[in-house]
């Protein structure tokens, strides 16, 4: 090559790279204009407003419809203005709820509530031991209220504060569970005729109970007479079957789910989500117990069944290695169990990097608070998988409870457009439907045990 062609390259080089420079630079302007708008767009729609203080934090129990849901209302000094959100934690809703009033409440009053950063911070090492799903949940009814108030005062939908939609709904998973595989598909049908492109199918429940023969440790004398039973094969071979019947009835687009619920033994689970590839699975749900998560590499190395992980995830190292290590395709925390929106927009985030979707926990034994919260996150973020959604809809009840319920309509989630999280919490419906006591109402689950008596996790 001649002097003239190595000159004549190094220029364009040189010039590619300064384009690939700009377009690095003008993609890191644009994300930082975008975030100095919204600051400035709040900081327009709250000047001249009184500085403000929380002056009250209240729990409220509120069981409709068999939700055992614990939420939190914020109050503050500046008349009407408050906030709410979730701190259900399902079974150890009173534990969460003395955890707010001996120790969060206490903590919060007299604080600013726009500091939602700092307050989210120093409440969580302020106990030194921290990461525990009653702590979090705690944090989360504060953390979420928090968030309502910010919205409410800079009179926009979360949404809006958080940056804006990048879709007009959330698309959502529906649940298909049967005693045969008939029934599940025929619960099938109903809601593809209603709409749904995605559905979770279960035969009998978690773990296919249904399907086992023997629960020896009955006859034995041995555990409580209402102990469930579970029998591993006859679960996996049942399952292989319904996908079998389900894709032969319902075709290939489809998109199927399916919950393992971290009931097997981790071998066990390798082997299943391997030969469950074959029916082209949107992903596998909760295939491990979070004890066994280095098993995901194994399941990695065999298979390419997307894999979705997070129910039972509380701390921070349980899911961080898990996303940055490409392990999953989609977190499942719920926001109630992780401490909020704060660190679910931080979660999120950290997804995005990594090329990991989200599919928030969010069943109906969560309240439909946190359903919103986790939505507006959902509505913003690039990176949004799916939504589990509570089927067809809010009961009667839950919605006059919950004022501003998120609506489910053929497949997806909408949300309202009113300022902050956009639903609140009548308390005098609420108190029509007391919290049962422990442990016939909340917070106790009889064992799933092995024939021979021992206990599945979880």
């Amino acid at each position: 090559m001649n002097r003239r062609a190595m000159l004549k390259m190094a220029a364009g080089s040189a010039a590619a790279g300064t384009v690939g420079a700009l377009g690095d630079k003008c993609a890191a302007s644009a994300e930082a204009a975008k975030s100095a708008a919204v600051a400035q767009t709040y900081s327009r729609a709250t000047r001249g407003m009184p500085a403000l203080k929380i002056t009250n934090v209240r729990t409220i129990m509120t069981c409709p419809e068999g939700g055992n849901y614990v939420c939190v209302k914020v109050e503050t000094s500046e008349p009407g203005l408050y906030g709410v959100g979730s701190a259900t934690l399902t079974t150890r809703g009173a534990a969460v709820a003395t955890a707010i009033k001996e120790f969060l409440a206490p903590f919060a009053i007299g604080k600013d509530p726009t500091l939602i950063e700092d307050i989210w911070q120093t409440a969580y090492v302020s106990s030194y031991w921290r990461n525990g799903p009653v702590l979090n949940g705690a944090l989360c009814g504060l953390d979420e209220a928090l968030w309502d108030i910010k919205a409410k005062r800079a009179n926009m939908p979360l949404y809006d504060l958080l940056g804006g939609k990048s879709r007009f709904a959330l698309t959502t998973y529906c649940h298909a569970d049967g005693k045969t595989m008939e029934e599940v598909s025929d619960n099938v049908a109903r809601f593809v005729a209603a709409g749904w492109k995605h559905c979770r199918i279960q035969l009998g429940g978690y773990g296919s109970p249904i399907l086992a023969k023997t629960a020896d440790f009955k006859a034995a004398g041995f555990g409580e007479q209402n102990d469930g039973i579970q029998d591993n094969w006859q679960y996996i071979k049942g399952t292989y079957k319904l996908f079998e019947f389900i894709r032969k009835v319902h075709g290939e687009d489809l998109e199927l789910i399916h919950d393992m619920h971290e009931r097997l033994e981790p071998i066990e689970a390798v082997n299943m989500v391997r030969e469950l590839q074959k029916y082209r699975l949107f992903y596998a749900e909760d295939a491990l117990a979070p004890e066994q998560e280095h098993y995901f590499r194994m399941i990695r190395e065999q298979c390419t069944t997307p894999l979705s992980m997070g129910e039972l995830f509380s701390n921070p190292l349980e899911w961080t290695s898990l996303i940055s290590n490409r392990l999953i395709d989609f977190i499942r925390i719920g926001f109630n169990h992780v401490g909020g929106i704060t660190p679910g927009l931080k979660i999120a985030r950290l997804s995005e990097a990594f090329g990991v979707r989200t599919a928030w926990h969010g069943p109906g034994n969560i309240d439909p608070i946190n359903h919103v919260a986790q939505g507006h996150v959902d509505l913003t973020i690039p990176n949004f998988g799916i939504q589990e959604d509570v089927d067809l809809g809010w009961g009667e009840k839950v919605q006059e409870v919950f004022p501003g319920c998120p609506q489910m309509k053929a497949g997806y989630m909408y949300l309202n457009d009113k300022p902050g999280l956009g639903i609140d919490i009548d308390e005098t419906q609420a108190a029509k439907y007391p919290f049962p006591p422990f442990p016939n109402g909340t917070g106790f689950r009889f064992p799933i045990r092995k024939p021979d008596g021992t206990q599945i996790r979880p």
